[in-house]
């Protein structure tokens, strides 16, 4: 017999997988044995009230034999020699791409500038230590997208775009940990997904497809007509070598500029899409942890907690939202730039999650009035706008990749910090007035939110938090239209826009999702 409980314990209870299998079988009065099996099928914290509870739904087995934790089964088909498809960018949406057209009998071409995981770890110690940014291989560019080196959350609100347990479900059948099935807010953490990430080639290259490494694509080609490209039979390489395929998966990520820039000067039709910038703020993981779980220590059961905030301002009559993004607990900042002379902050969490540090992106809506000095750049403005920051943050700092960074209070006050506090940010601080950074429709929403938040959330407005910038690649300030039923361009047959940089994604498992409806688009039309 199967029975589903629905069981509301402390966190000693919940987490504790002993305790647990003891409660859920009191709680239906069934014996300790070992023929009853206890799977737990979600569990979410409730933090709302000075007793932090822990919400549990599980099946209970009781003489009957459970089935299969995962349903998924990697690939096995050969497709080396099918018709291919090309996949630019080997991000989430890229490799579930890939690995969704092996499955429809497909073979994928995966075409990534960045290295692959292992090489790339180097890169990433040269920005950390060095302060030299590899523009082609750095914490955006490379096997995994940003996602790999940038935490791994898999959490997702997108739940009518796809289905996220068959997404969970290939990442545990790549060496994710089973956890992330149970979890309400699921994590692979920065440490552990670089394995995993590899794992998931192996499978496209067990099954004959092709994933190609350090290979920027600088053309495309296209089906010309009179009124302008209709079609598109493949890409040209930066060495000029031509790959051509039954069609092509753009999921190049939100930070490629010259894919955009190549769109453009391809005539392929490109629109603006509403983003937001602002920066990282960095308290102490334990002050975060007295606040959300109304105790001076969260103990040994509790995660490091996390927040989301959210408040509405105004500045000079328009209403500007400012929001907490990518909250990492018990975290790290990084350096995200993707090109040498700009300056840019992102974090990431280990699956421990047991940096003494938590951040968050603390970002404004853009509004289009900000846009207007860069209008003749068209549905690029906001590229512009993001790279102009960049370029500035840098030079405030030192050049190089030394952050600028004030305390929180400081800023909010219109103080110079004397002594910025310790952070988890490798390259290292500079103290700078930050309203000389960020432009005032950044600035001044910032502060009013801040001060929003120091109301809901006590010593979050304080000089024990320090602001940090520039968080500027939240996600891609422009869309790549195309068709909601098939996916494809609405101007360029065979061109499938997929994932964050075309603007149909905002995390890890949405961009999987998207990768796979893409695919299936693809494969539906032209197959």
């Amino acid at each position: 017999m199967i029975h589903q409980i629905s069981l509301n314990l402390p966190p000693e209870l919940a987490f504790d997988e002993p305790a647990f299998r003891e409660q859920a079988l009191d709680h239906l009065s069934l014996p300790n044995t070992a023929d009853i099996v206890v799977r737990k099928r979600r569990q979410s914290i409730d933090a709302r009230n000075r007793q932090v509870r822990v919400k549990v739904d599980a099946d209970i087995y009781a003489g009957e034999t459970p089935p299969p934790l995962i349903q998924y089964k990697k690939p096995q088909t050969d497709v080396s020699q099918a018709k291919q498809a090309i996949i630019v960018g080997a991000g989430p949406a890229g490799l579930f791409a890939a690995l969704r057209l092996i499955e429809l009998g497909i073979k994928p071409i995966v075409l990534e500038r960045g290295s692959d995981v292992r090489a790339r770890r180097r890169d990433l110690a040269a920005i950390n230590k060095d302060h030299i940014v590899n523009p082609e291989s750095n914490y955006c560019f490379g096997e995994g997208g940003a996602g790999t080196y940038s935490d791994g959350k898999l959490y997702t609100r997108s739940t009518k775009r796809g289905d996220v347990r068959r997404i969970l479900e290939i990442f545990v059948a790549h060496g994710a940990t089973e956890q992330i099935l149970v979890d309400a807010h699921p994590h692979i953490g920065t440490n552990k997904l670089p394995n995993v990430v590899t794992d998931l080639r192996e499978s496209i290259l067990k099954a004959g497809g092709d994933v190609r490494f350090d290979t920027r694509v600088t053309d495309l080609i296209l089906n010309e007509s009179p009124a302008g490209p209709t079609a598109i039979k493949g890409v040209v390489l930066a060495t000029g070598e031509t790959v051509e395929g039954i069609g092509v998966i753009l999921a190049t990520g939100h930070s490629a500029r010259d894919i955009f820039y190549l769109l453009q000067a391809r005539q392929v039709r490109l629109e603006a899409k509403p983003f937001a910038m602002g920066v990282r703020i960095e308290h102490q993981q334990r002050l975060i942890d007295q606040f959300q779980y109304h105790r001076p220590q969260r103990g040994d059961y509790l995660p490091a907690a996390s927040y989301s905030l959210v408040a509405q301002t105004r500045f000079k009559g328009v209403e500007r939202g400012v929001f907490s993004f990518c909250m990492c607990p018990g975290g790290f900042i990084v350096p995200a730039a993707t090109a040498p002379g700009e300056l840019v902050v992102n974090g990431m969490s280990p699956s421990r999650r047991d940096s003494p540090f938590a951040n968050s992106g603390l970002v404004v809506a853009i509004a289009d009035e900000d846009l207007l000095p860069y209008a003749d750049e068209g549905p690029l403005a906001g590229l512009a706008l993001q790279q102009d920051l960049e370029r500035w943050a840098c030079k405030m700092g030192d050049g190089r990749q030394t952050a600028p960074a004030q305390r929180v209070a400081d800023f909010v006050d219109g103080r110079v910090s004397t002594q910025l506090l310790p952070t988890s940010y490798q390259p290292g601080l500079a103290s700078v007035d930050m309203s000389e950074v960020l432009p005032d429709h950044i600035a001044q929403p910032l502060r009013q939110g801040l001060r929003d938040f120091g109301r809901k959330m006590r010593g979050y407005l304080s000089n024990d938090g320090q602001v940090i910038g520039v968080e500027s690649r939240t996600s891609s300030p422009v869309r790549i239209p195309r068709h909601r039923e098939t996916c494809e361009h609405v101007q360029v047959s065979r061109l499938f826009p997929c994932g964050e940089g075309a603007g149909y994604a905002g995390g890890i498992v949405s961009a999987a999702m998207d990768g796979e409806r893409c695919a299936e688009e693809l494969v539906k039309l032209y197959k």
